[in-house]
């Protein structure tokens, strides 16, 4: 069944569509790719599914868009769908305070205070994000002082902590190393056992490695959407193929 279910979903920026028509069902527990050229829509429509689109000015959507048969614009409280939908950006974005109170700061936000919930709850995180051996000796220092790949994970731990249903990823290793790249790919396919993930890719190898659906965009529209393995070896249209093989993009 699918977990997220995109019905009829338009999208415009003031009189610009960024999404047209688009239909796509998101199975629970998969890793779902959106790969396209730049400024095809796959990001506008990542951040349609926890509604970031309602911060920027003059963003009409029109159409559905269901998590587990509920309509996330009419339905759904943005505090709701932001606890089941959580999300990991392009850049590393950890906040200024220590590794701990990064963690911390979504279940705080959420009521818990209590410090034995909190301490299970980060070390939990981290562990999940594989990153609680590297950084279990230094929780009150400063997330600023990770690498970069420690802080993209510190950044997935984060967004775990809330414990969501779904994980967004907006190019998550866009901007690392490949040994931290081929770590967050690891993990990634780690956490589908517990989590819906949703990832925007540039990378058309790194969706074969890790993907088990992939959606190609183009121009704001899904041209082909089908499982990964299918769509690389047999696309059903010329333009996915021309994508795929490098002809342009």
């Amino acid at each position: 069944m699918s977990k997220l279910s995109i019905q009829q979903l338009n999208l415009h920026y003031g009189d610009f569509q960024a999404l047209k028509q688009i239909n796509l069902e998101i199975p629970s527990n998969k890793i779902t790719a959106f790969i396209g050229p730049s400024g095809c829509g796959k990001s506008t429509l990542l951040k349609s599914l926890n509604r970031m689109n309602d911060l920027v000015k003059n963003c009409h959507i029109k159409g559905r868009i269901l998590l587990d048969q509920e309509d996330i614009y009419q339905e759904m409280k943005t505090t709701v769908l932001r606890k089941k939908v959580g999300m990991v950006f392009q850049k590393p974005n950890p906040f200024p305070m220590s590794i701990y109170d990064n963690v911390a700061y979504g279940p705080r936000t959420h009521g818990i205070h209590k410090k034995m919930e909190l301490d299970q709850l980060v070390e939990r995180s981290l562990k999940q994000a594989a990153i609680w051996d590297e950084v279990k000796d230094r929780l009150n220092k400063s997330a600023l002082g990770l690498s970069g790949g420690q802080q993209q994970r510190l950044c997935i731990a984060r967004a775990l902590a809330i414990e969501p249903e779904v994980l967004l990823m907006d190019e998550p290793t866009s901007a690392l190393d490949p040994i931290s790249t081929a770590k967050i790919e690891e993990l990634a396919l780690e956490l589908k056992r517990d989590y819906t993930i949703v990832m925007v890719t540039h990378n058309m190898q790194q969706a074969l490695r890790v993907s088990d659906q992939t959606a190609f965009f183009l121009l704001g529209e899904v041209v082909e959407y089908d499982k990964t393995s299918q769509l690389f070896s047999m696309p059903k249209d010329a333009r996915t193929e021309d994508y795929i093989t490098g002809r342009f993009g």
